[in-house]
């Protein structure tokens, strides 16, 4: 297997299930950067400053873990960082139709970058930042389903602390 991989995405904010696909992956390669990237057709809730440090403090425990930012393609900071592949996690099959495109995308824009698809542990199979944010708004139970540091911030963001 390759050195260095790519684990990007919005993160807004982390769930268990991208700390679950990070990480298997700190444990398949000897570096993952775990990049935050700004998705323009989201409005997110939490700036990248704020999910960078979410990341960094979710993911302590893991020393081959860098955590990293980018409003570049995914293709063109791959290629800056030598990266060998891309992982991304999957939790169904509506998820594959999507991330296929975006592979076949990448693949013609940097094709010596390996794309990697892992499946999410089933325990999270159902889960997504979306669900989780408007849990939380709700004051719904969170535990179990993001790190602990997470589910404060969001506690924080929707002042019911």
């Amino acid at each position: 297997m390759g050195k260095l991989a790519i684990c990007p995405g919005s993160f807004d904010p982390i769930t268990n299930g991208h700390l679950d696909i990070i990480e298997r992956a700190s444990g398949i390669f000897e570096q993952v950067i775990v990049a935050v990237f700004n998705n323009q057709a989201k409005s997110p809730l939490f700036t990248v400053e704020e999910r960078v440090k979410l990341l960094e403090e979710s993911t302590n425990h893991l020393p081959n873990i860098i955590i990293d930012s980018s409003d570049h393609l995914l293709m063109d900071y791959a290629k800056e960082k030598h990266a060998d592949a891309v992982i991304r996690g999957l939790r169904a099959v509506s998820d594959f139709e999507y991330e296929m495109q975006i592979t076949s995308m990448n693949r013609k824009l940097n094709p010596e970058v390996e794309t990697l698809f892992m499946m999410t542990n089933n325990q999270y199979s159902f889960l997504s930042s979306s669900m989780v944010k408007e849990a939380a708004k709700y004051h719904g139970d969170i535990s179990g389903l993001v790190p602990n540091v997470v589910q404060t911030a969001l506690k924080e963001k929707y002042h019911h602390a």
